[in-house]
């Protein structure tokens, strides 16, 4: 889990609860048909935009924001270059042992095209096509967040025209008036609160995210090809450290 998104999900909830509570009741700022107007009107403007199967995804992609399991460049290095120690002890055989050690289908992929004996060219152009995919995948996962993060704000709008409609249409009527004004402002409070606090920084998230694998699955590619082509320990190590600040190439150690 991503701490860091939930404590900013929640510090800012929170911060905007007790900024409510400090200067009056929370009961005041809830309102059901302007919630309905933002949340289902963004909803469903998501769904004529996007595809189904795209639509049905918004948990899953909200969910990759706050639970993503990180890649530390540091250990993957040092992975790569104790398989380029055993290859070059035992061969490339003996990385199939190492295979079940591994729990990254991506790094898996890789070592087992290495054992196969395909040549660097081919393994190159298997593990780009599945980095590119993957690149794909987390883009329209981005795109759907920055779109529901556009939206929200624009059916806030709505309902506020709508609120201001029903005000001028009973000015007589006092209690017509506040409810008006109510619908019309909570609107526009609630697009901005879900744009600005949940979707856009979720999408910005799932970017960084997506930079932060694609960095890693390229790092594997590297790794994978210099052992195909037989590079030593000590060489693996010293091309994969420029991935990575001069502060941490320390911490990788060269194990015969």
């Amino acid at each position: 889990m991503d701490i860091a998104t939930v404590v900013g999900v929640l510090a800012g909830f929170a911060l905007i609860i007790g900024a409510i509570l400090s200067g009056g009741s929370l009961k005041i700022f809830v309102n059901v048909p302007s919630l309905l107007i933002v949340v289902g009107g963004m909803l469903c403007s998501v769904l004529i935009h996007f595809s189904l199967g795209q639509f049905l995804a918004i948990f899953a992609v909200i969910k990759n924001a706050f639970f993503h399991k990180a890649h530390s460049p540091v250990i993957l290095i040092q992975q790569m270059v104790n398989f380029a120690a055993i290859n070059r002890r035992d061969g490339a055989l003996a990385l199939e042992q190492e295979m079940r050690k591994v729990d990254d289908p991506f790094l898996v992929k890789g070592l087992q095209a290495l054992v196969d004996g395909q040549e660097e060219d081919d393994i190159r152009a298997l593990m780009g096509m599945e980095t590119e995919y993957m690149q794909a995948r987390h883009g329209d996962g981005k795109k759907i967040l920055e779109f529901m993060g556009a939206s929200a704000p624009a059916f806030g709008m709505v309902g506020t025209l709508i609120g201001l409609v029903q005000m001028l249409q009973n000015m007589s009527s006092p209690d017509d008036i506040g409810q008006g004004m109510a619908t019309a402002l909570l609107t526009t409070f609630y697009g901005a609160l879900l744009a600005n606090l949940v979707f856009i920084p979720m999408a910005g998230k799932l970017g960084q995210y997506s930079k932060s694998e694609t960095l890693a699955m390229e790092m594997i590619t590297e790794g994978v090809c210099a052992i195909v082509r037989g590079d030593s320990p000590t060489v693996v190590r010293e091309k994969m450290q420029a991935f990575v600040s001069a502060s941490k190439r320390a911490d990788v150690k060269v194990t015969i």
